[in-house]
């Protein structure tokens, strides 16, 4: 077998798309065989039960998608390198392409990875593909990486991240093909229990419908985006986190609409590109400081008093604290593994100041429960709330529910429909023993004023008041 029969590993992640996929592109353009796999390997068995259920649905769509160019994908399950080895010794493939990825976990399984394979004299590849701009490639004028947002956004407004990739138009086979395991084997959505079926009314999976999300907010919601996107009982987003997040559309596609609206003079298209860039920032932290997603991003905020998981805690699970918008908002989650952004900002503030438990208990649940979870963006929106992340703001930052709903849920139709959603109530767990009606206490199990007391109490004793 001569190098130009010996077939490519195409290592499929966070990029189940054949549009602007530079590893895909790369792989397709050398006239050699290809082979698409997809490893349930270290990274993904710790995913939580959403995030592995939906990654499901993405592959059997994204399996569909390489059919159609003649080609087919390979599922394996097992450590990543001993895999990737076995297919290499199945199929004498010489090369492995991916895209790059830059959370903790990720990049030490990649590394393991690309270090053993050269070991083992296979040609490793690795392309950009999950962020507009590599972090490494985005410093300050002193040489470092930014801390805050908005300076980081100025860096980068003006760059160019090139054009979208077209897909290929096919996609060489191999003569043979290596044996595939099937998703109803790995079981993906056993953990969402009976919650399934209602959440996958809610799910909007793979390229061609991330691509028609796009085109349909740009066209329809894009002129009102800054600010519909506040408001609670509107579908006033573009609503492409769940697709961004398994690499069903790339940031590159969104950000060249984005673009191309800003250059027509449209409302909004700034508001948009800004929230692109927001995501890169989560992923420039979590490449340059690994601990944003496992530990206090801000070290001193290691002697803030917070509690772990606790009563209160599964109370705020549950949507049973008696403040309406905040189980409003983690009923919604139940429902249709989602939340709007700024109810996010709000559980997030309830848990982590008036009941006082530390942001990795919620941060863990939204990665049980979130379809759209993403692990930098997640742990960065949940620091960022608790007070120990990346943020500019001189104060303690700590949100009054009651005041945000009156401002942003004013005739509380986002309250109402969550608040009396049958759907929660077929999703929740039976062990749960929940009853509409006769589940939520008629005071709040924190009461605002007294909670806000005690997180400035517990905030001035850490010596920061």
């Amino acid at each position: 077998m001569n190098d130009q029969t010996k077939p490519i590993l195409y290592w499929l992640r966070r990029d189940l798309r054949l549009s602007d996929n530079p590893a895909l592109d790369w792989a397709a353009e050398q006239g050699r065989p290809v082979i698409p796999v997809f490893l349930h390997d270290e990274v993904t068995e710790d995913w939580g039960a959403a995030p592995r259920w939906r990654v499901g649905l993405g592959l059997a769509a994204h399996a569909d998608a390489l059919e159609s160019l003649g080609s087919r994908l390979i599922l394996r399950r097992g450590e990543a390198l001993a895999t990737l080895r076995a297919l290499i010794a199945e199929t004498g493939a010489d090369t492995v392409v991916w895209n790059r990825l830059y959370v903790a976990n990720e990049r030490a399984r990649d590394e393991g990875v690309e270090a053993g394979l050269t070991d083992d004299g296979v040609t490793v590849k690795t392309f950009q593909s999950h962020v507009l701009f590599e972090p490494w490639k985005v410093q300050t004028g002193a040489g470092s990486y930014y801390k805050v947002y908005t300076p980081f956004w100025k860096a980068v407004r003006d760059r160019d991240p090139g054009p979208p990739i077209s897909a290929p138009s096919e996609l060489p086979a191999p003569s043979d093909w290596p044996e595939t395991e099937t998703l109803a084997e790995w079981k993906l959505g056993h953990d969402m229990r009976r919650g399934i079926d209602v959440v996958a009314r809610y799910a909007h999976v793979g390229e061609e419908t991330a691509q028609a999300r796009l085109a349909t907010f740009i066209e329809e919601k894009l002129e009102d985006y800054a600010r519909a996107r506040d408001m609670l009982a509107e579908d006033g987003t573009s609503g492409l986190s769940e697709n961004l997040t398994y690499g069903e559309i790339s940031a590159r596609a969104c950000w060249a609409a984005g673009q191309r609206a800003m250059q027509e003079g449209r409302s909004g298209a700034e508001t948009f590109l800004r929230e692109i860039v927001w995501r890169d920032f989560a992923h420039h932290l979590a490449w340059h400081t690994p601990r944003l997603t496992t530990s206090n991003w801000r070290k001193e905020w290691d002697a803030f008093p917070w509690q772990g998981d606790n009563e209160k805690a599964e109370a705020w699970r549950r949507g049973c604290t008696g403040l309406d918008v905040v189980d409003a908002a983690m009923r919604e989650i139940y429902v249709t593994g989602r939340m709007h952004n700024r109810a996010r900002m709000l559980v997030a503030s309830y848990l982590t100041k008036h009941l006082m438990t530390h942001w990795r208990v919620g941060c863990d649940w939204f990665g049980d429960v979130l379809i759209d979870w993403d692990p930098a963006n997640n742990a960065m929106g949940w620091q960022w709330a608790a007070g120990s992340g990346p943020d500019a703001s001189p104060f303690f930052r700590i949100f009054n529910p009651e005041t945000q709903a009156r401002k942003f849920d004013p005739k509380g139709r986002y309250r109402d429909r969550w608040l009396e959603s049958e759907e929660f109530y077929e999703a929740v767990p039976e062990g749960w023993h929940m009853t509409k009606g006769a589940d939520r206490p008629d005071t709040p199990i924190v009461g605002l004023k007294e909670g806000r007391e005690a997180a400035l109490d517990a905030y001035r004793q850490r010596g920061d008041g």
